[in-house]
């Protein structure tokens, strides 16, 4: 295990090195990984017809990973990670960026050097116009759960269930549970808990209550595990995904239909119903889950005692249990939408579930179609305060000033602000395939997703490269 340890040690160098200016180091953050247990865990890659294979590692421990599309991975640690390319950009696009049409020339690939991921997503395109034929990872090391969506980043520390979204970071430092889309930071702090949304003409700003935070989400004692409702939730059903991983072959434990895909390292349990063009993708967890057409649950989502009635988003890592949707919600990252069976939770079509929104109820709780809501909401009250109307954001503007509400504050044009959602709303729902009919609509990952062959690799079991896996290059 000497070299591995080499490795991981020259990680946290480079990138205490480039978070010196916050007089923050990360060996703590490394110093929980089971080294013992990095050996014993297989990684695995996605072949189908529908993504450029370019898989090429070398003196990596990818432990426990996912792959799929064109990855190439050098020096890296990654831990039970899901990297995945399935929306990479390829040879021919055309990237718009404000007015300039940017041709690509060659296909995009992920890049992760010098890093140290823990159970992290990464996933979609580089939303970086200066860089847009490789997704960039280097230098940096993320903590449990975080998300890293279509950002390229050099330097940096996300902490435990951190979002960072379609935003370039340089040396910055992401606290837990904080989400960030904001295009691009350089040497910035991110306090935990802030949720931070800033676009062309508006910007959204939350700061989850540190206090109360720590309740589902603590910051983390040096060495140890981090600790919170949300960890515990995960925590307590990670034993159920060992089956998943432990056989090479496993049944479909429900009926799949046609145009739908049910990964074979998701958990699928109970009473749970899979309707047409749902997607359900590897370390999504579905307990008595109702999932209607078009609805899906992404990675790391989890959906319990929960109906979802039509075109229903579950981002990364959003939690849903008691709760029934109607049609077209949107339900962010990382968010946790906890109702019970006493206090069931009812959310009202075209809703949108701003990322790392924490709703743990107190009693029932009914929101209304076509709500924005965000913050923390345990009562009626919460989410008169934690909460807006679709078409009363749309008309706040630079002109009638800042909008402030409970610990939330948005200043710019509501139109652009709920434009922009519902245009990404709709990108999702299309990519996802959750509109193809077989005659009209376009195939999308629910559909492509029914034909993954995958594929295993394992690290050396003895010898100076213990927990290492050998290098590979595999090409089409």
């Amino acid at each position: 295990m000497l070299e591995l340890e080499k490795l991981i040690r020259r990680i946290i160098t480079r990138v205490n090195v480039n978070l010196r200016e916050f007089n923050f180091k990360v060996d703590s953050y490394a110093e929980v990984l089971p080294l013992e247990q990095l050996m014993k865990f297989y990684a695995f890659y996605g072949v189908t017809g529908d993504h450029p294979l370019y898989f090429n590692f070398e003196k990596s421990n990818i432990g426990g990973s996912y792959f799929l599309g064109k990855c190439q991975i050098d020096h890296s640690v990654l831990y039970k990670c899901d990297i995945r390319g399935d929306e990479l950009k390829r040879k021919g696009d055309v990237f718009i960026s404000g007015e300039d049409q940017i041709l690509i020339d060659e296909d995009e690939s992920i890049r992760i050097r010098d890093s140290l991921l823990v159970k992290t997503l990464v996933h979609s395109h580089s939303f970086d116009p200066e860089n847009l034929e490789e997704f960039l990872i280097q230098n940096t090391i993320s903590a449990h759960y975080a998300n890293i969506h279509g950002s390229p980043m050099e330097g940096c520390f996300l902490g435990t269930f951190a979002t960072v979204d379609k935003t370039a970071l340089h040396s910055c430092k992401i606290g837990a549970f904080a989400y960030v889309n904001t295009g691009e930071l350089y040497h910035r702090e991110v306090l935990p808990g802030k949720v931070w949304i800033k676009g062309s003409g508006y910007e959204f700003i939350y700061n989850h209550e540190r206090d109360v935070l720590a309740k589902y989400i603590n910051r983390p004692v040096p060495g140890k595990m981090p600790e919170g409702e949300i960890m515990d939730f995960v925590e307590s059903r990670k034993k159920e995904f060992q089956t998943a991983f432990d056989t090479i072959a496993i049944g479909q434990p429900v009926i799949v239909p046609q145009n739908t895909a049910l990964s074979r390292y998701a958990v699928v349990k109970g009473d749970t119903r899979l309707s047409e063009n749902v997607l359900i993708c590897q370390r999504a967890y579905l307990d008595n889950a109702w999932m209607g057409p078009g609805t899906n649950a992404q990675e790391n989502a989890y959906i319990v005692n929960s109906k979802l009635e039509k075109n229903d988003i579950t981002a990364h890592g959003a939690k849903i249990i008691n709760s029934h949707l109607g049609e077209k919600i949107f339900v962010g990252f990382n968010s946790f939408i906890r109702g019970s069976e006493v206090t069931p939770l009812e959310i009202g079509d075209n809703c949108i579930v701003m990322p790392h929104t924490i709703i743990d109820l107190a009693g029932p709780l009914e929101i209304p179609a076509n709500t924005i809501v965000w913050g923390l909401i345990k009562s009626k009250s919460d989410l008169s305060e934690n909460s807006i109307q679709i078409k009363e954001l749309e008309m706040v503007s630079r002109v009638s000033g800042i909008l402030r509400k409970g610990r939330m504050t948005f200043e710019g044009s509501g139109a652009k602000f709920v434009e922009a959602f519902a245009h990404r709303i709709e990108h999702i729902l299309e990519a996802n395939g959750a509109y193809f009919s077989g005659q009209s609509g376009s195939r999308g990952h629910a559909q492509a997703g029914q034909v993954i062959a995958y594929n295993i690799i394992q690290p050396y079991l003895t010898g100076r490269f213990q927990g290492l896996f050998p290098t590979m290059d595999i090409k089409p």
